[in-house]
């Protein structure tokens, strides 16, 4: 397995840990103070309903990420699977810029900001080696 696959399965580890957060998230355990902007304790019912979707969106994520490091079908060289990575790549950088700058809970900025960095970098590097 060369970089790209480590940095896909990587990415993939981590979309995971962050799908399973989502969801405990979504079914109400009070760690909504790093999530959403941490003005929660236990989420309110609508932001639980994008926890709950931001599982899908995650799994989708990994999915992409597998797929452009040519581990999973359709494979690394269909046109949407590396259009796809790149908007993970804008789509976490984005969630960088938001972690990082705009929320007001410490504990987001400090947990999230990295993982979200660690993101980007996985799509970027997963995108940039198995360029065609």
């Amino acid at each position: 397995m060369g970089p790209q696959g480590f940095m896909a399965i990587t990415g993939s580890v981590v979309l995971g840990l962050l799908m399973i957060f989502q969801m405990l998230l979504a079914l109400g355990l009070p760690l909504g103070h790093m999530a959403w902007g941490g003005q929660y304790r236990i989420l309110p019912p609508v932001y639980r309903w994008m926890s709950f979707a931001a599982v899908f969106i995650l799994a989708f994520a990994g999915w992409m990420l597998l797929a452009r490091a040519g581990m999973v079908p359709p494979g690394s060289s269909t046109g949407w699977v590396r259009v796809l990575n790149w908007v993970f790549v804008g789509y976490f950088s984005l969630n960088v810029v938001v972690n990082a700058f705009v929320t007001q809970s410490a504990a987001e900025r400090f947990a999230m900001t990295p993982v979200s960095i660690l993101l980007v970098l996985a799509f970027v590097l997963v995108s940039v080696a198995r360029a065609n």
